[in-house]
């Protein structure tokens, strides 16, 4: 007696208590996730658990045997769970619907509880489902925001202890212990639902309509680089996760990289801008290819833009002449601008899996050929957070902002406990190099291939993008449509990027497929905020349209340009119209100057012009620049008529204008 109860009184004495006291840990409350509005985007409920007491089950094969019904798993798979503990207890199942509740309750098993337990629920489905991601069924963040911020939701679980006896009944007048739990705080996203909806619905029918295998679109406050919509289709249910892949579920905007084409144009022209190379009147030469570093570099559409400004280069999306500037560029001084940019690294964005993206190195010899192609946006690699981040620092004069999804943070009772401000990665280009980038830009949507991103009453500033996706070590078949910009260009509210990955029709073009996209998002986000339409639609339907003189007479020419009220001045010697500047169907005021390039048919070699009809607009620009003949583009689809019709003889170098129709 004096060894057990004085030498070891005091741990036998503990370990009782131990064997009375049987703490069961209370869950905290998991803190919401809310939209920029404060629209409940993620929440948790109370819902039914079943735990078991293996050391209170005298017959286990007969529990299994009458429980296995309730649960998605065998009598076998269930007995081996309830032996996997001698004492303590184990998680059979959660989330329990009310009918699965009460028939357990009914069985009255032996060791067999049921308590209330927190379960993750999203109300509006799967809106904004990549960016909330999952929490499973411990009510711990998975994936996306839930596990980017687990710590500031998860909360301190709390604990209640009381004395038992060995059958597990409470003792009357035993001591008690009780630790309140603590709930998580909430987070209101910088995302805005009505916007995300918006994006959603356009995005869904973009996908199905262009049979794509993927589609994503983001939205931006340029100017202090919150989130307000990130969606991607095929989308998931975060209430049903389980139902579809990881892949599915995966935020391919921060994760994932790919070529961007055309879309990276902006960056070069902004550093050659920037650096004093470029200026809107410098001419370059723009033939069937440059060879450049062992290789050649073409227009994606087999184009020979001849001599053309920069401004036309943009507008026209010519590669060659942006491989001209990132070579003039040179690496040691296109790099800094590059990763100023942001691109090469991570943007410090709030979302797990953030890719950095690939840029060549700029010290490495032997890479002229890579950088002539990085130029135009091919041999880089960006995620579209990156190219998105890059084009909101020209909408708001040259700064990098760091790219963000959560706005505040807030406890339980809705106070606020943290403003998450904007910050300011760096700059990237002067506000006046900015400027000009963005009227270039504007210049695309009106003159360029961008004018299915035109919005009556809004000014916007874009560039199309056809990428082409590399396989193997080489390029193949399948492209990457997109368009990125931002509106209103004098006052940039809203910057969206819209991608469609590996489209399946005809017309697989960013300007056919992606601006109308971009058009429809863009124009509703902007009414939802608020911001009014200018009074230009009686202004717009003043504008003349350029009509297309290519290969007209002087006098016909003169004719013709009269007719539409429109002035005109020649250039050079000969007797038929080359080029124009405006292009054919820009909007212009009446009285605008419309400059005529001459030449003479009888001193060049003339070629006969090739049919085109039928084919599709990739294979008509290649035919007819094996011909050594230019294409000037009008509508969409498959070649319907040309003019001058197959068999007339021009000039090796000439334009031949080609209609298509869907």
């Amino acid at each position: 007696m004096f060894y057990l109860q004085l030498i070891h009184g005091e741990q036998y004495t503990q370990m009782a208590v131990a064997q009375r006291m049987r703490p069961q840990t209370i869950d905290a409350q998991r803190g919401n996730i809310l939209d920029r509005n404060y629209k409940v985007l993620a929440m948790s409920i109370g819902a039914d658990a079943v735990y078991a007491l293996p050391e209170s089950i005298k017959d286990m094969e007969g529990t299994a045997q009458q429980l296995a019904p309730y649960f998605d798993m065998s009598e076998a798979s269930l007995l081996k769970l309830l032996q996997s503990k001698k004492s303590g207890s184990v998680w059979l199942a959660r989330g329990l619907s009310p009918e699965t509740t009460q028939a357990i309750k009914t069985l009255a098993l032996p060791g067999i509880r049921i308590i209330k337990r927190p379960q993750r629920y999203y109300p509006q489905g799967s809106l904004a489902a990549h960016v909330l991601g999952i929490a499973g069924s411990d009510n711990q963040g998975l994936e996306g925001i839930e596990y980017y911020y687990e710590s500031i939701l998860k909360g301190v679980p709390g604990k209640l202890a009381t004395e038992r006896d060995a059958s597990q009944r409470h003792i009357p007048g035993g001591a008690s212990e009780f630790i309140q739990p603590q709930s998580g705080h909430d987070l209101v996203l910088t995302i805005d639902s009505v916007i995300q909806y918006v994006a959603e619905s356009h995005l869904k029918e973009a996908v199905l309509s262009s049979k794509s295998d993927r589609g994503l679109v983001l939205v931006m406050d340029p100017n202090s680089g919150q989130i307000l919509a990130n969606a991607i289709f095929p989308t998931f249910d975060p209430n049903n996760y389980q139902e579809v892949t990881t892949d599915r579920r995966r935020n391919v905007a921060i994760t994932d990289q790919y070529e961007p084409g055309s879309t990276f144009k902006f960056v070069t022209a902004a550093a050659s801008l920037d650096l004093g190379l470029a200026y809107n009147s410098r001419t370059f030469n723009s033939g069937a290819y440059w060879e450049i570093g062992g290789g050649r570099v073409r227009n994606s559409d087999g184009r020979t833009n001849g001599n053309i400004t920069f401004l036309e280069s943009l507008e026209r999306s010519d590669n060659i002449v942006f491989a001209q500037l990132a070579v003039e560029m040179g690496a040691e001084r296109f790099y800094p601008y590059i990763r100023e940019f942001g691109f090469g690294q991570r943007l410090g964005v709030d979302f797990p899996g953030e890719v950095s993206g690939t840029v060549a190195s700029p010290t490495r010899s032997g890479q002229l050929l890579q950088w002539a192609n990085t130029g135009f946006g091919q041999g880089i690699a960006v995620s579209p957070l990156q190219l998105l981040t890059a084009i909101s620092a020209v909408a708001n004069g040259g700064m990098v902002m760091q790219p963000q999804f959560v706005k505040e943070i807030r406890d339980s009772q809705g106070r606020l406990v943290q403003a998450v401000e904007p910050q300011i990665l760096g700059r990237a280009i002067s506000e006046s190099t900015a400027m000009e980038v963005s009227q270039l830009l504007r210049s695309v949507v009106v003159n360029g291939n961008g004018n299915r991103a035109d919005l009556p009453g809004y000014y916007v500033a874009g560039k199309t993008g056809t990428a082409e996706v590399p396989k193997g070590g080489a390029y193949g078949e399948e492209r990457i449509a997109s368009f990125i910009g931002f509106a209103p260009v004098d006052d940039p509210a809203l910057a969206i990027l819209v991608v469609l990955y590996n489209p399946k029709v005809e017309s697989a073009y960013g300007g056919v497929l992606a601006a109308p996209v971009f058009r429809d998002i863009m124009g509703e986000s902007l009414e939802y905020l608020g911001i009014k339409r200018r009074q230009v639609d009686k202004e717009r339907s003043q504008l003349v349209i350029v009509p297309n003189v290519s290969n007209f007479s002087k006098t016909e020419a003169q004719v013709r340009l009269d007719q539409d009220n429109l002035r005109w001045a020649f250039e050079g010697e000969g007797a038929l119209v080359a080029d124009q500047t405006p292009s054919p169907g820009a909007r212009v005021p009446a009285q605008t100057t419309v400059t005529l390039f001459f030449y003479d048919p009888e001193a060049q070699e003339e070629v006969l012009v090739p049919s085109v009809l039928g084919l599709s607009m990739r294979d008509a620009s290649m035919k007819l620049a094996e011909a050594g003949l230019k294409i000037r583009i009008d509508g969409s689809g498959i070649a319907n008529s040309q003019s001058p019709k197959a068999g007339t003889k021009l000039p090796k170098g000439a334009t031949v204008e080609v209609n298509f129709k869907l």
